[in-house]
């Protein structure tokens, strides 16, 4: 992710995060990619008992004149109001600490032990010397992996 698209999504959050707690939803993560002509901006909500489609156009209505009257990102863009599905993204350390004893799937930045991927049970979410590290039990090994080397993070459903 580009450092531009770093800065529009954290100022997207911070646009449009009251917003949907307004109407009782959650955000949950936003991506905001630099296409070749335009940018993309993914929003992902939710709420107790799932989002439909109206509530994926009403917040689109109001997300998208908040983001035209700000003009981030600058230019055209695609904007996409969306369900995390079964595999939800845990983006926020909210989500790391709500979500501790469900089965996820990391991918990190540098292997660990080989691996770039990693499945398991999500332990905690907890705090060492100044650093956020998500701890998870793979098959009975417990990793530390500090938030700073995770690329993403999604739950991963349980049948």
């Amino acid at each position: 992710m580009n450092p531009s698209s770093l800065s529009y999504r954290e100022k997207i959050i911070e646009l449009v995060e009251p917003v949907i707690e307004s109407e009782k939803m959650e955000l949950v993560d936003v991506e905001c990619p630099k296409g070749k002509t335009r940018w993309m901006v993914r929003i992902y909500i939710d709420k107790e008992g799932g989002v439909s489609l109206d509530d994926c156009a009403m917040i689109s209505g109001e997300v998208g004149d908040l983001l035209d009257v700000n003009e981030i990102p600058p230019g055209s863009y695609s904007l996409e109001i969306s369900s995390p599905g079964l595999d939800r993204p845990l983006a926020r350390d909210k989500d790391f600490i709500r979500y501790a004893g469900q089965i996820i799937k990391i991918r990190v930045a540098e292997k660990i032990e080989g691996k770039k991927n990693l499945k398991g049970r999500l332990v905690e979410l907890i705090e060492k010397e100044g650093e956020k590290i998500v701890v998870i039990n793979v098959e009975g090994k417990v990793y530390n992996i500090p938030r700073s080397m995770i690329v993403k993070t999604n739950l991963q459903y349980e049948f």
